[in-house]
C-alpha cells in the first residue's frame, strides 16, 4: 500500500529511546505494541465487522481505568498503555477510518519497561491482553508495592487479561458483565469474578509476557515470559493460575535483593505453577514468543513452538531461533542454513500466515527506530547439511562417499527436498531408515541383496539428473502410446 492501513505515531508518548536520540542504537520498549483483527472482521452482520485493536503507549493525558499503589510525592508515572478499538473506512477498505477510535482501556505504567502488550483473540472468541509488571527492575519499584504486581490482583500489570472488547451497546443479548468504565464487557466465567481480585484477570504472576499465542489445534494458551537476570520461559496458561513472578524466575527461587535465583525453593507455596520449558542465559538474553508450528513446508517442524531470543548481545544484533518440544521441555536451535550462520539481526516478534507458515521479525537496529527491518520466512533448507543422511545406501555400500550414494543424495537435493511430497518422504526416512541401516550393516548378505534392491533407483535417479523428468516423461508416454497402438493392432488381427 502506497499509504498505511493504519499510523499512530501522533499518540504514542514521546521522545522515545533512553537517550532520547532516535538513533539506531538507541532503546525502548514503548510504541505501537499489538494489534490484533476481530475475529467477526470478514462478517457483515457482525458487530465486529472491519474492526481492529491496538495497545499503544501514549502520553498520561487521561483518567486511567487502571494504575498502581500510590507513587511518592513528586514521582509520576512514566506513560499510559491504552487498547482501543478501530473500523476500517466505509470509503476505502485499504484504510482505517481514524475518527471512529474508541478507547476501550487506559492504564498507568510507572516505569518505561515490561509493557507486554500482545493482543490476540482466543479460539472462545475473547480478546486477550498481556500485561507486564510495571518496569524497573525485580518488581520493587515505585508503583509495585511490597508485594510486587506480579502476585497483587487488585492490578492489572503482571497479568493476562480476558474480555470482549466490543461496546456493550453492540452486544446487548451477552450475559457477560459490563466493565466498571462501561467500554467492554467481562467474561462470566473469568476466574476472579466474584471471588476477590479484578474481574478482567485471565491469570497473573508474570513479568513481561511480551508475547503469547494459542495453538490452532489443541487450543492451548503458549506465554513466553521474559526473565529478569537468569531465566527466560515458556509457560501453558491456564484460567485463575498464578506463574510465580516475582517469588519465582522460571523454577527457581528469585532473591529480589540480589535480582538472582537460587535453587533453594523450600517453603514456597504449591500453587505457583512452573514453566513447560526454560532456558538460562548462557543461551540469550530474552525471550520472544512465536507460534506452533502447524504448517506444511517443515513436516519434522510439525507441532513443536517455535520461538526466538532477543539478541546474545545488546551492542548488535545477535538474535536466535529456537523450537520447543512442550510435552518435554527439550529446547533446540533452529539451524540457519548449511553452515549454521548467525540470524546477525535483534529479532522482534514472530507472524504467521493463513498456511500455517512462520514469519521472523527481526530488525539491525537496538530499538524501534531507524529502517533496518525484515520479514523473513522460515523454511526448509535445501539440502542436506549431513553427508552421512543416506543411513540405508551407506549400510549397504559400506562409504558414505560412495558414488552410487553421491547421486541419491543428489537427486534427494534436487527433487525431493523442494516439494511438500518429497519432504514428506525424507522426514519418513529419516525417522525410520536408522535403525534398519543398523540391521543391514552387520550382515553381508542383507548388504548384497541391499545393494541389489538399490541399483534400479540409482539408475532412474542418474537418468534423471542428467536429463531431467520431462523428456523422462515424454519417453513413458511416448511408449505408453506405441503399447496401446500394438495392443489395438493385434485385436484387428484378431478380429
Amino acid at each position: 500500500l502506497s499509504t498505511p492501513f493504519l499510523n499512530v505515531s501522533s499518540r504514542i508518548v514521546s521522545p522515545l529511546g533512553i537517550l532520547g536520540s532516535f538513533d539506531e542504537n538507541d532503546y525502548d520498549e514503548r510504541g505501537l505494541l499489538g494489534l490484533a483483527f476481530h475475529p467477526e472482521f470478514s462478517n457483515f452482520e457482525s458487530p465486529g465487522y472491519h474492526k481492529i485493536y491496538t495497545y499503544t503507549s501514549e502520553p498520561v493525558e487521561g483518567i486511567a481505568d487502571f494504575t498502581t499503589v500510590a507513587l511518592s510525592v513528586g514521582v509520576s508515572f512514566d506513560h499510559q498503555s491504552v487498547i482501543a478499538e478501530w473500523t476500517v473506512s466505509s470509503e476505502d477498505e485499504n484504510k482505517i477510518d481514524t475518527s471512529s477510535r474508541r478507547e476501550i482501556m487506559r492504564i498507568d505504567q510507572p516505569q518505561f519497561n515490561h509493557n507486554a502488550g500482545k493482543l490476540e483473540f482466543g479460539p472462545d472468541g475473547y480478546l486477550y491482553i498481556a500485561l507486564g509488571d510495571g518496569g524497573s527492575a525485580n518488581d520493587d519499584a515505585e508503583g509495585h508495592g511490597d508485594e510486587g504486581n506480579g502476585q497483587n490482583i487488585d492490578t492489572v500489570h503482571g497479568s493476562i487479561l480476558r474480555i470482549d472488547p466490543l461496546s456493550p451497546n453492540e452486544t446487548l443479548s451477552s450475559s457477560d458483565a459490563i466493565s466498571s468504565n462501561g467500554k467492554y464487557r467481562v467474561p462470566v466465567d473469568n476466574p476472579m469474578v466474584g471471588i476477590g481480585g479484578l474481574d478482567e484477570i485471565f491469570a497473573y504472576g508474570f513479568r513481561n509476557p511480551f508475547k503469547f499465542s494459542f495453538d490452532p489445534v489443541s487450543y492451548r494458551l503458549i506465554v513466553a515470559d521474559v526473565g529478569q537476570n537468569n531465566i527466560e520461559e515458556i509457560d501453558i496458561v491456564e484460567s485463575g493460575k498464578n506463574y510465580g513472578w516475582n517469588i519465582k524466575e522460571g523454577t527457581f527461587r528469585f532473591v529480589p535483593e540480589t535480582g538472582n535465583v537460587t535453587s533453594n525453593v523450600s517453603g514456597l507455596t504449591s500453587d505457583l505453577v512452573d514453566p513447560v520449558a526454560q532456558y538460562d542465559h548462557d543461551e540469550g538474553s530474552s525471550i520472544i514468543g512465536g507460534f506452533i508450528y502447524r504448517g506444511n513446508a517443515i513436516p519434522d517442524l510439525y507441532g513443536k513452538y517455535v520461538f526466538g531470543d532477543f539478541s546474545m548481545s545488546f551492542s548488535s544484533g545477535a538474535g536466535r531461533l529456537f523450537y520447543a518440544e512442550l510435552d518435554t521441555g527439550e529446547i533446540k536451535e533452529l539451524v540457519i542454513g548449511q553452515d549454521n550462520r548467525s540470524l546477525g539481526l535483534f529479532v522482534k516478534g514472530f507472524g504467521i500466515d493463513a498456511e500455517g507458515e512462520i514469519y521472523v521479525l527481526a530488525s539491525s537496529s537496538l530499538g524501534p527506530f531507524g529502517a533496518g527491518g525484515k520479514v523473513l520466512k522460515i523454511t526448509q533448507s535445501t539440502q542436506s547439511s549431513d553427508d552421512s543422511d543416506c543411513f540405508i545406501a551407506t549400510a549397504a555400500y559400506g562409504s558414505s562417499t560412495n558414488y552410487h550414494i553421491a547421486i541419491l543424495r543428489e537427486f534427494r537435493d534436487r527433487f525431493l527436498l523442494n516439494n511438500f511430497i518429497g519432504r514428506a518422504i525424507i522426514s519418513f526416512y529419516y525417522k525410520h531408515s536408522p535403525e534398519l541401516a543398523d540391521l543391514i550393516s552387520i550382515n553381508d548378505d542383507f548388504r548384497a541383496i541391499v545393494r541389489f534392491c538399490l541399483f534400479p533407483f540409482v539408475g532412474v535417479s542418474w537418468v534423471v539428473l542428467k536429463i531431467g523428468f520431462l523428456p523422462i516423461m515424454v519417453l513413458m508416454l511416448l511408449g505408453v502410446i506405441g503399447l496401446i497402438d500394438i495392443v489395438r493392432t493385434k485385436r484387428k488381427s484378431i478380429i
